[in-house]
């Protein structure tokens, strides 16, 4: 990277500049190199100009600021080759992103949604790496730095560009869209995860709907059908919706679904009818990009889950189900009733749910009740809560075994008494639970 890429941002001074190349950008001293360019972000509990010198004493060739007095400061230090005063250094790596984006002339994928987001994500760049050199937003790097981070790593060669956009609230996804400028915008659903934070689905859906906002006129936009996803759509251009009620399932069992979409038989190795859901805006995808349905069916039979999404193994003569990155409303009763479809006697794990707001015990005694209520229940399903508002689950249920715990501690050794409970284990909660601390006692000690 030159440093005329630097001539990229508005509203900045260059304090000084002498011809240089650099290694790449960097946030963050503890991973800074020699010949790297530094960027001082500033956070809650962090302000990233107090480490200016550090970063110069590890390598750094030039810097973003936001102070003059620093500026000045180091203007004569001959270890510098680039200074460049801006007013918000956040917003600046944005530009610079932005930048990176067009220097790649790669098509964009903007990908949000309350759930699925990563799944589909993952389905997205299944699909696309068949044909195009593609790359993707890392594990839940989905904020504004995470969008910077990724588009500074994509390789010179970079064809497809997939950006995964977290939300925390109103404005944020409309700022990252901004400086994305995607082609394909996706919305994999509007439920009720962050409904704390935002205060109604109403709101949720502007929230997301902001991916629409800077859509290339030439784009199109992909949405799970639902009456908030038009309304709030601020997209003039293609848009293609869709719904379970497009798909034919042919065929599922564990580990497999064959359906039909728009008259073409697609398959996954996994099932699920969300998994189904999320795998059509893959495939719309990689149609719009001009694809074949052939090599459209080829990505999706190479999806592969990530880490504690659906990943499934064995553990002595239990048949582990771990789901727990993550857990919102929709999430939960969609797996969950997964689960009771496809297995006969499943022990289901379930943890509390975050960020549900006023509204959190209604929404843990609504799973409860799905629960209750599921065609597939029998008396041999058992339901095991961990925490104080998944307590509010097991009140809801009466047709089979529950029993609530106040930790994880206490439900991992509980299954370890009681290894006859049932051979299908499957765990559910919000990340904050962490369940996947379960599942290593589990592996630790059953032979």
């Amino acid at each position: 990277m030159k440093s005329s890429f630097f001539c990229n941002l508005k509203n900045s001074q260059i304090i000084k500049s002498n011809d240089c190349e650099y290694n790449k950008i960097s946030t963050d001293t503890r991973t800074i190199q020699d010949g790297d360019f530094y960027i001082p972000l500033k956070g809650a509990k962090f302000d990233g100009e107090n480490y200016i010198n550090a970063a110069i004493e590890l390598g750094a060739k030039g810097f973003l600021t936001a102070n003059p007095d620093t500026a000045k400061k180091y203007y004569a230090d001959d270890r510098l080759s680039t200074i460049i005063l801006v007013n918000d250094t956040l917003l600046s790596y944005m530009e610079l992103a932005q930048a990176r984006i067009k220097e790649l002339g790669c098509k964009v994928v903007a990908i949000t949604g309350s759930s699925g987001k990563t799944t589909t994500k993952e389905m997205v760049f299944a699909v696309c790496k068949e044909y195009f050199r593609t790359y993707k937003t890392k594990l839940n790097h989905n904020n504004e730095i995470g969008f910077c981070q990724t588009v500074f790593e994509a390789p010179d060669d970079t064809e497809v560009l997939i950006i995964e956009m977290g939300m925390r609230g109103l404005g944020e996804i409309e700022l990252i869209s901004k400086y994305t400028n995607p082609d394909i915008a996706i919305i994999t659903n509007i439920g009720t995860a962050h409904i704390g934070r935002l205060g109604s689905q109403e709101n949720i859906a502007k929230a997301k709907c902001e991916v629409t906002k800077y859509i290339k006129p030439d784009g199109i936009f992909i949405a799970n059908s639902s009456d908030l996803a038009k309304k709030y759509n601020s997209f003039n251009g293609k848009c293609k919706y869709y719904s379970l009620s497009d798909v034919k399932i042919e065929e599922q069992h564990v580990g497999y679904t064959r359906f039909v979409y728009e008259s073409n038989e697609y398959e996954l190795p996994i099932e699920g009818t969300y998994n189904v859901e999320n795998s059509i805006a893959a495939i719309n995808t990689g149609l719009y990009l001009g694809m074949s349905v052939q090599l459209v069916r080829k990505g999706l039979r190479s999806f592969e889950t990530i880490e504690n999404r659906w990943n499934v193994e064995k553990i002595g003569g239990y048949e582990i189900i771990n789901d727990s990155y993550n857990a919102n409303p929709d999430s939960m009763k969609a797996t969950v009733g997964n689960v009771l479809d496809m297995y006969d006697s499943p022990v289901l794990v379930l943890g509390d749910m975050g960020e549900l707001g006023e509204n959190s015990v209604k929404y843990h005694s609504q799973i409860g009740e799905f629960i209750n209520s599921h065609p597939k229940i029998s008396s041999q399903t058992v339901v095991l809560t961990v925490g104080e508002l998944s307590k509010e689950i097991s009140n809801k249920i009466n047709k089979c075994m529950t029993k609530n715990f106040e930790n994880i501690t206490q439900v991992a050794d509980y299954i370890l008494k009681n290894k006859n409970i049932g051979n299908i284990l499957f765990f559910k909660a919000s990340r904050s639970m962490k369940f996947e601390e379960i599942i290593n006692k589990l592996k630790g000690e059953i032979k």
